[in-house]
Formats: structure tokens, sequence, C-alpha cells
């Protein structure tokens, strides 16, 4: 009786222990998903996916405002998770009807910190333009495409548009621009 009452207050004693020592890694986890939150008036930022094989350099993005053709947006940039030593490269491309501002094209990320950079782009043209970023780390090379949409979203063709392939796959033909 008396070694069953000692193993009860044991097994008491350890799941107490037990709580107190993971208490704090439960409030962590707790706060660690508040960073995503919009800001008063702005959108949350956008995380881009990460490849297995691709730089580790993590990139979130968020376009400021609605883009308008000659008129300059801001896209706010954050790159974290720069591990090499000797840091890392962003290089900076526009592609569809989108010029980059005065920004440099190619910045050196720190190892060690996060960097938050903030770029200009100007619409030439209605439709969906792109601005690359390129993150090179220990040699390898990630791409992230921030879309930056001007006037309103192109409407999907209907479904009887689609046409089949004799295997029965269904086909959306597109033109090329």
């Amino acid at each position: 009786m008396i070694a069953s009452v000692a193993r009860q207050s044991a097994r008491a004693c350890t799941a107490a222990l037990l709580t107190l020592a993971l208490l704090p890694l439960t409030n962590a986890c707790a706060d660690s998903g508040k960073t995503e939150k919009k800001a008063a008036g702005r959108a949350a930022m956008t995380t881009a996916p990460m490849k297995a094989n691709g730089s580790g350099v993590a990139v979130k993005y968020r376009v400021e405002g609605t883009p308008r053709v000659g008129a300059a947006t801001s896209v706010v940039l954050t790159l974290d998770g720069v591990t090499d030593p000797a840091g890392a490269s962003l290089r900076l491309q526009a592609e569809g009807g989108v010029a980059l501002g005065a920004t440099a094209t190619t910045v050196a990320l720190p190892a060690g910190a996060a960097t938050t950079l903030t770029i200009d782009v100007t619409p030439t043209a209605e439709g969906i333009g792109y601005v690359h970023v390129f993150t090179t780390q220990y040699g390898a090379t990630s791409a992230t495409s921030i879309p930056i949409q001007v006037g309103k979203t192109p409407a999907q063709s209907p479904a009887s548009d689609l046409k089949q392939s004799p295997d029965g796959e269904r086909i959306r033909s597109m033109q090329v621009k």
C-alpha cells in the first residue's frame, strides 16, 4: 500500500515538473504566429514558397496600394535565413510591362540578419507584370516572381471552352502573348 502511494506521488511530481518545463515552449509557440498579422491599413506579407534544393533565403513580400499605369508602386521585401558566413546576394529583374525604379538591381545580404527593402516599380501597361527576385547562397539560386496586377484581372473562359484530348484529358487552349 505504501509503495503504491509513493509511486502515485512520484508520478504527480513528474507530471508537475514536466508541465513547468514545457510551459515556456507553449507560450513561445503561441506567440510565433503573431508576426503575420496585418498592420493597420496594410496587407499581410506573402511568404514565397521555398524549394528544398534552393538558396535557403526566405522571401516575404507585400505590394503596397493599388498599382496604376505610370505611377510608382512600392513593393516591400523581407529576406531572412542567410546562414552563409560570406552572406548571400539578391538580384532584381522586371518583366511584362513593369519597370524598376532607381533601386539597385543587385544587393548583398548579410549573414544572420533579416533585410527589409522597399523597391519602387512603375507599371507601363495594364495587365500583369512581374518583379523577379533571385537569391543566391552557397552557390544555389532561387527565384521568386512577384505579380503586379494593373487593372482588372482577366476573366477565365467558361468551362464550355475546354477541349477533350483522345486520352480524355480536358484542355483549355490559350493564346500566347
